[in-house]
């Protein structure tokens, strides 16, 4: 089968290796791609250009598409492909709001008993301040209700922070929430839904804060693992049974079936689980250390989602253990430089695997272009394994600025 792969990040790369790799797809064309991407497979065509992919798709004679971030998916582009009758993988529009607003993921998840954290929410930046100027609970959490690629989020540990996060990012009139903080360990719990089933992958943990420790402000993930020993059999059956199975039956009762990946954002303290978040789509970084351990081909499951047979199917993963280190340009998450060389990509060991995120290639020479440079991958036997290779390789590549964090999977070591 031939595919396209919309996006240009870690994530995209990383689907379009396994469609290749597990024997999914004969030829696999990533818009707009990356340094990464072989240059007849990377199509310099913009992810909101949907004209333009349809041009293009028919043209490649392309069987499916495949959606990789999600802000075409709340600007509708699989609403537009639908129309085509092109195949494309991914929620509506309408049903892509589990991510685009919060605040209708929030109406879903109280509306179905999934359980959340008790929420404030506000349009008037006034009535905002004011109402953190009357709580002394904290820490607490506001959030911005748009998409804000993972930085719409500031866990408030006094007044003075959450007062400073509302004049530095909140307009008037925009939708806002405020929640209590929930203290416990992070996971990401992904699965495949065909509107109908849902099947889910083996949890994984992100880390979001820029520098060890877990400090630092939020980016959109500094490296994960998989699987996430925090999230054992039985929690995961619990995630199932709670938070993924109501919110796909609740949206076909709301009339909005959701087809395509759901990712949970759970919250974890002794016996007590609530779900942080919504996307609804593959995690980046999640996706680099899902994807590697999937016994199942990739493209098999994507088509199951797509024609609504994923009850007769079933995912296993390998008993491995996978981990990606994310290499990021001095500066990130806020400015940063562009276009520094990258060198030392072809000295790493043939088990570690780079994903490209923020790189293009120059006639042959791959220099930087994002704030969230390469994904440094590998799977091992153990954890410990895994990691100690990952951070051996790593240290064979660089170019100017680079930094990465040194203790990701610190919470299972």
């Amino acid at each position: 089968m031939k595919y396209c792969v919309i996006g240009s990040g870690g994530r995209e790369h990383t689907i379009a290796w396994r469609l290749l790799n597990d024997g999914s797809a004969s030829e696999v064309y990533v818009l707009p791609g990356n340094g990464g991407i072989e240059d007849r497979f990377r199509v310099d065509i913009p992810i909101n250009d949907f004209p333009a992919i349809e041009k293009f798709c028919i043209e490649k004679d392309i069987d499916t598409i495949i959606v990789g971030p999600e802000a075409p998916l709340v600007e509708g582009i699989v609403d537009y492909f639908l129309e085509k009758n092109i195949p494309v993988f991914g929620p509506t529009k309408k049903a892509a709001m589990l991510e685009g607003s919060k605040l209708f993921a929030k109406m879903i998840m109280e509306k179905y008993g999934v359980p959340t954290a008790a929420h404030d929410d506000f349009t008037d930046k006034e009535l905002l301040r004011e109402h953190i100027q009357s709580r002394n609970d904290f820490p607490l959490v506001i959030k911005l209700d748009g998409l804000a690629a993972g930085k719409g989020v500031c866990v408030a540990m006094d007044k003075k922070e959450a007062l400073d996060f509302i004049a530095e990012n909140v307009a008037e009139g925009q939708k806002v929430f405020v929640e209590e903080f929930i203290d416990g360990e992070e996971a990401s719990v992904l699965g495949i839904s065909d509107g109908e089933t849902i099947l889910t992958f083996t949890a994984a943990q992100d880390h979001k804060r820029i520098f060890d420790g877990d400090t630092g402000p939020n980016t959109g993930g500094m490296g994960a693992y998989a699987p996430a020993p925090v999230m054992d059999a039985a929690k995961l059956e619990r995630v199932y049974n709670e938070v993924l199975k109501p919110t796909i039956d609740g949206m076909r009762s709301e009339g909005i079936p959701f087809r395509g990946i759901l990712y949970a954002g759970i919250i974890t303290k002794g016996d007590d689980i609530k779900v942080l978040e919504f996307n609804v789509r593959f995690g980046d970084p999640e996706a680099q250390v899902i994807l590697p351990l999937l016994n199942e081909k990739l493209g098999d499951i994507i088509q199951g989602s797509i024609q609504g047979t994923l009850g007769s199917m079933n995912i296993t993963f390998r008993e491995k253990h996978a981990i990606t280190v994310v290499m990021a340009s001095g500066g990130y998450p806020g400015s940063y430089d562009k276009g520094k060389v990258i060198t030392g990509l072809d000295d790493v060991l043939d088990d570690v695997i780079v994903f490209h995120a923020g790189t293009k290639n120059d006639n042959g020479t791959i220099l930087t272009s994002g704030g969230r440079v390469l994904n440094v991958t590998t799977v091992g036997d153990s954890l410990v394994d895994a990691r100690e290779r990952v951070y051996r390789e790593i240290q064979k590549i660089s170019f100017d600025g680079a930094f990465y964090r040194k203790d990701i999977a610190h919470r299972a070591l």
